[in-house]
């Protein structure tokens, strides 16, 4: 009886590391045309928890939104661009200054990539001792990047004080990052530097500014609703009450 709970308690640990490793693993979904989300997974409150990202291949090269929250994915994220699209990373911007947005710019900095944030994010960064970007905006910037244009925009705090989203006007895409809550979300996640109070009213704010995206990619969990936002205003409502 020992020896088969021994064996049992074996393969019940060897099957949660196995489970454990291959949700550590970069997945990559193509979301539409030269658009692509990344999730890389790592743990949070004991638990693992998905992290999403994004880039886009252009004719210049791949913009990445954010880099992997798990660093031992930034070499596959390099790798499996050059081998899916024969293309370089050529810039990274970081959407707010906490680890799983900055932690890989110097990284893809190394691999020749122009890294970027706003003037808010690297203020942040230097305070709280995380990595910062070489090249800095200081208000809502439009990039042209090969046949691609789009918009960084800051509405205002919410999960962080210096959060900003990214829109792709031609195909509405709105890159929200952690600003914006999963439809899969059940609370508000890590609230250490959140502005509750503001929060709803950047929301509301981009809501006005680019209307009904076609897609929302949150931070964090399933991006396939398009109800991110609406659901976000819902969970702070709840937080509120």
């Amino acid at each position: 009886m020992r020896i088969l709970f021994l064996l049992i308690s074996f393969v019940s640990f060897y099957t949660g590391v196995y489970c454990q490793e291959k949700k550590q693993a970069l997945y990559i979904s193509h979301l539409t045309g030269d658009f692509y989300v990344y999730t890389t997974s790592k743990i949070y409150d004991g638990t693992l928890f998905p992290a999403n990202g994004m880039y886009i291949v252009t004719t210049k090269g791949v913009i990445l939104l954010d880099a992997p929250w798990d660093s031992t994915q930034f070499q596959p994220l390099v790798d499996s661009i050059q081998r899916k699209h024969h293309q370089k990373i050529i810039m990274c911007i970081a959407t707010h200054f906490h680890e799983d947005r900055t932690g890989g710019l110097e990284f893809f900095k190394q691999a020749g990539a122009r890294t970027y944030s706003s003037y808010k994010t690297d203020e942040l960064s230097k305070q709280k001792g995380e990595k910062r970007a070489e090249t800095i905006f200081y208000t809502d910037t439009v990039f042209n990047v090969g046949e691609h244009r789009f918009q960084t925009y800051y509405g205002g705090p919410g999960h962080s004080p210096d959060n900003i989203v990214v829109w792709f006007g031609k195909e509405k895409i709105l890159y929200g990052g952690c600003l914006v809550k999963s439809v899969e979300a059940n609370d508000l996640g890590n609230l250490s530097d959140a502005n509750v109070k503001e929060w709803p009213l950047t929301i509301k704010k981009i809501q006005r500014k680019f209307g009904q995206p076609l897609f929302i990619i949150p931070g964090h969990q399933s991006w396939m609703s398009k109800d991110a936002l609406q659901h976000t205003l819902q969970l702070l409502k709840q937080h509120k009450q």
